[in-house]
């Protein structure tokens, strides 16, 4: 395989996994997005220019996460190796349960498809299934690659997904706080087994989300009832936790954004005053947490030749 271009632009969307009781399976793209833009170079050097979030913290060589995952893109497909400069305009938060390290795998890989003369060896199932291997789990890949809602989950070892149709009414409002947290240590708190009356009903939620997503949303409030990882976490995110309750009590569907610690809240189109009354009386003045209201994005990454 060939390298059929040496300039690319990728666009990708953070997003919110678990959305409750789909623990590792269900996910949602938000508006918000990072931009790359990679430039095959004629030598081996390897450059990374990173602005917004992460700058000055991540790597700028080839132990950045998008250079390696670009890397795993081009092997998969025979590609040569070559010289990068790339240049990552980063806009969403990392460590704070929004996708960001998804999003850079999948950048990457998106690059990759990009820069390689026939990219059909980098489809949607291929960039899934390689950005699993690189994250551990799909549930932020999928939305990742394909946008909207998705269920995500594994064959054999490799991963797959299908995209739901979201309701038109369906919104959603993040609550970012200024603390980040690592997903390992989100996930280390979490017990080998938890009460079969739990799991059943954690279960029948999650069916139930499929449904309030699609067809109707006043059911969301029920349908983000979780018994499975949530409460357990909340020992690594008391203020995540405890805003969660607070907002559920006030009868709006709050879950824990992924492994935490932003809050992701579910509603209709028109309840975004409810949602920052509530959040204001909650935590506002504290300096320490931003209500953002990014949309779905309906359309996952995207690649084009500039």
């Amino acid at each position: 395989m060939q390298l059929g271009a040496d300039h690319v632009r990728v666009h990708v969307p953070a997003t919110s996994a678990n959305l409750g009781p789909g623990f590792d399976a269900l996910g949602l793209a938000l508006g918000i997005q990072d931009v790359l833009e990679v430039r095959a170079l004629g030598s081996p050097d390897v450059r990374v220019d990173v602005s917004g979030e992460g700058a000055g913290e991540v790597p700028d060589d080839d132990r950045h996460l998008v250079v390696r995952a670009l890397r795993a893109g081009l092997e998969h497909v025979g590609a040569p190796q070559t010289g990068l400069h790339l240049t990552c305009t980063n806009r969403v938060p990392h460590g704070r349960g929004l996708g960001s390290s998804a999003a850079a795998v999948v950048a990457g890989l998106m690059a990759a498809r990009g820069l390689v003369a026939d990219p059909s060896g980098l489809d949607d199932d291929a960039v899934l299934a390689l950005a699993t291997e690189l994250e551990g789990h799909p549930d932020n890949a999928a939305p990742a690659v394909l946008g909207g809602a998705t269920v995500a989950w594994s064959v054999d070892g490799t991963a797959r997904a299908v995209r739901l149709q979201v309701h038109d009414e369906v919104d959603v409002t993040v609550v970012v706080p200024r603390e980040r947290l690592a997903t390992v240590t989100a996930r280390g708190v979490l017990p080998a087994t938890v009460p079969h009356a739990d799991a059943a009903l954690t279960a029948g939620r999650a069916a139930l989300l499929v449904h309030a997503l699609a067809h109707d949303p006043d059911l969301l409030h029920e349908a983000t009832e979780d018994r499975l990882h949530q409460e357990y976490r909340s020992t690594v995110m008391v203020s995540t936790w405890e805003l969660v309750q607070a907002l559920r009590r006030e009868g709006l569907a709050a879950t824990v954004s992924g492994a935490g610690p932003t809050v992701l809240v579910l509603g209709r189109v028109g309840d975004g005053d409810r949602v920052d009354r509530a959040v204001e009386s909650l935590v506002g003045g504290s300096g320490r947490w931003v209500a953002l209201r990014p949309g779905i994005a309906h359309g996952g990454a995207t690649v084009e030749r500039v």
